[in-house]
């Protein structure tokens, strides 16, 4: 009987491993308190802790029981416009403001699969962006300007 590994899966639980360590790794810097008066670097180290076992336990099932499923052809557009609308949101949420730049984001990130049409694209990217405000700026009250400066 051949062992069977699925590359998919080692890769990916490999970059969970590596976030959550990263989180772990940051949070050692901040006092991280008691169970019931945590501080700053308590929820980093146990959300890192959490995702660096989800991935370890990705890693263990990719390489003991994974499938063989080859990898396809690297989606590059996809790629390109979710960093692309990160990088948009990070630079411009404080400039132009939370509804603009969640708009756009959203767009960017609709667009970025090739069977997605453009009307469709602007629909969801109005839903979230009016699901997020209600969230982020009106449930948890997020100091960030509506509409820029």
């Amino acid at each position: 009987m051949q062992r069977r590994r699925s590359l998919a899966d080692v890769l990916a639980g490999g970059i969970f491993v590596l976030i959550g360590g990263a989180f772990v790794v940051g949070s050692l810097g901040y006092d991280r308190g008691t169970l019931l008066r945590m501080g700053p670097g308590y929820f980093p180290l146990v959300a890192g802790g959490i995702v660096a076992a989800l991935g370890l336990a990705i890693v263990v099932k990719g390489l003991v029981a994974g499938e063989v499923i080859p990898l396809g052809a690297v989606p590059w557009r996809a790629i390109a416009l979710i960093t692309v609308a990160v990088v948009f949101f990070g630079f411009f949420v404080r400039r132009l403001g939370f509804v603009p730049t969640s708009l756009v984001t959203a767009l960017l990130t609709a667009l970025a699969s090739s069977r997605v049409r453009f009307l469709t694209a602007v629909a969801v990217a109005a839903g979230l962006t009016v699901v997020a405000t209600g969230i982020f700026i009106v449930g948890l009250q997020l100091r960030i300007p509506l509409w820029g400066w």
